[in-house]
């Protein structure tokens, strides 16, 4: 995604809503979100539903990378259990618990 085109991408909310099409079309066409400000002030980003998912699951990914690291991180402290230790008192609990 590149960056932010100033004279393109930041407009006010009272322009958005007298040229909600046009707006439409350049952020589907551009893939870029825009920005509008109310008071000059940056408030609101707009942007089409495709490029908004693709942030979501970049989002996903960096949580379950995160999540990854510490887990390496604690492996390598010695924390943790082996996973057949992990499983064998989970099956064991499992087991006795009927």
């Amino acid at each position: 995604m590149a960056m932010i085109n100033l004279s393109r991408d930041i407009h006010s909310l009272t322009e958005f809503k007298h040229n909600t099409t046009e707006f439409l079309q350049q952020i589907k066409q551009t893939k870029q979100p825009l920005v509008l400000t109310v008071n000059g002030k940056a408030e609101l980003i707009v942007q089409d539903a495709e490029s908004y998912q693709e942030l979501l699951d970049a989002a996903e990914l960096v949580e379950t990378l995160k999540g990854i690291k510490l887990g390496l991180e604690q492996m390598q402290q010695g924390k943790g259990k082996k996973a057949e230790d992990f499983f064998n008192e989970l099956f064991d609990k499992l087991d006795s618990s009927q």
